[in-house]
C-alpha cells in the first residue's frame, strides 16, 4: 500500500519531514539524547563522522565506533517529540522513500536514549544510572494507536490505576516493557528502573508552583506502588518524559529500545544536582562504547 504524501511527507532533498535525515545516513544503532547541544557531546567518542544535520530541535550526527556505525539524534523534550522520532526513524529504515511502500523486509534499530531524572526513593543515589526496564506513560501518546494492549501490560495497568484512585479526566496510564537486548546491554552498570514518562515538568510530574494538582497525592501514592511481572518485584524509581512513547512504539514497530538515565534530583529527598554534567558524560562515554558492540 502506498503511503500518502499527506501522512508522511518527504523533504525536496530526499530526507524525512522533521529530523531532515535521509534513509542511507542511518545507521542501525542510534542513541537519542533530548538536549541538541548534547550531540556534538556524544559525537566526540566518534570516529569518522560524516555529516551534521540540524533543523529546529532535531540535530543529527552519523560516525563510528570499533568498526560499528551509530547515528546520534537529538529528540527535544517531551512525549509528542518522541512519537515525530520514531515514527521518522522507522520510516527511513522501513519505507522505500522511492515508492512510499512498506519494504518486503524489515530492519530492526538498535536504540539507546540517554536523559535526566528524578528518583523518588531515598535509596536511589543523586548520579544514579536508572535503566527503564518499564515504562508508565502518564504522556497518552500510545492511546492514539490501535492494539495497545499488545505491547503493554493490562493487569498492572488496572492495579496501578485503582491503587492511585486514578483521575479519569488524565490520559489512560500504559506500562510497557524495554527491549530485552538493550537492557542486557546495560543491566550490569545501571539500577533496576520502572520509569513514569509525564506530559510537562512540573504539575504532571507533581510539582506544585502556583496551580493546585488534580491528584494532590500522587507522589505519596506512587512511592508506596509494588507490583510483579514475570517473577520480579518492581517500584516505580523515577520519572522523566520520554521512555515510554519510545518503548511503545518501538515494540509496535519491532525495534529494540530502552531508556538510561542519569539522576539529578531526588524527589523524596527534596535534593539536586545541578553540578551534574560530568556525571552524564561519564555515561555517555559508556553508553557509546557499549552500542558499539551490538
Amino acid at each position: 500500500m502506498r503511503i500518502a504524501e499527506s501522512e508522511f511527507i518527504i523533504n525536496s532533498d530526499g530526507s524525512a519531514f522533521h529530523i531532515h535525515l535521509r534513509p542511507e545516513e542511518l545507521a542501525d544503532n542510534v542513541i537519542l539524547v533530548g538536549d541538541p547541544s548534547r550531540v556534538d557531546m556524544v559525537a566526540e567518542y566518534l570516529d569518522d563522522k560524516e555529516f551534521r544535520h540540524a533543523s529546529r530541535e532535531f540535530v543529527s550526527v552519523t560516525g563510528w565506533r570499533n568498526g560499528k556505525r551509530i547515528t546520534v539524534l537529538s529528540h527535544g523534550i517531551g512525549p509528542d517529540n518522541i512519537d515525530i522520532v520514531m515514527t521518522e526513524l522507522d520510516a527511513l529504515a522501513n519505507i522505500d522513500f522511492a515508492t512510499r511502500e512498506v519494504k518486503p523486509v524489515h530492519r530492526a534499530l538498535n536504540i539507546l536514549r540517554i536523559g535526566t531524572s528524578g528518583a523518588l526513593h531515598p535509596d536511589i543515589p543523586l548520579g544514579s544510572y536508572i535503566l527503564s526496564h518499564i515504562s508508565v506513560g502518564f504522556d497518552g501518546v500510545m492511546n492514539w494507536y490501535g492494539n495497545r494492549e499488545k505491547v503493554t501490560i493490562p493487569a498492572v495497568e488496572e492495579a496501578f490505576k485503582a491503587h492511585m484512585n486514578w483521575n479519569p479526566t488524565l490520559p489512560s496510564p500504559y506500562f510497557v516493557k524495554a527491549s530485552p537486548k538493550i537492557i542486557e546491554l546495560m543491566k550490569d552498570v545501571t539500577i533496576q528502573g520502572v520509569t513514569i514518562s509525564a506530559p510537562g515538568f512540573y504539575g504532571p510530574q507533581g510539582r506544585v508552583v502556583r496551580i493546585p494538582l488534580a491528584m494532590p497525592d500522587m507522589l505519596e501514592k506512587i512511592e508506596s506502588f509494588r507490583f510483579k511481572d514475570s517473577g520480579i518485584d518492581y517500584r516505580i524509581t523515577n520519572f522523566e518524559m520520554e521512555s515510554s512513547p519510545l518503548a511503545g512504539l518501538c515494540a509496535h514497530l519491532g525495534h529494540n529500545a530502552c531508556t538510561v538515565c542519569c539522576a539529578i534530583a531526588n524527589r523524596y529527598l527534596q535534593s539536586s544536582n545541578p553540578d551534574y554534567k560530568p556525571a552524564i558524560r561519564s555515561l555517555v562515554e559508556l553508553s557509546v562504547e557499549r552500542m558499539s558492540t551490538l
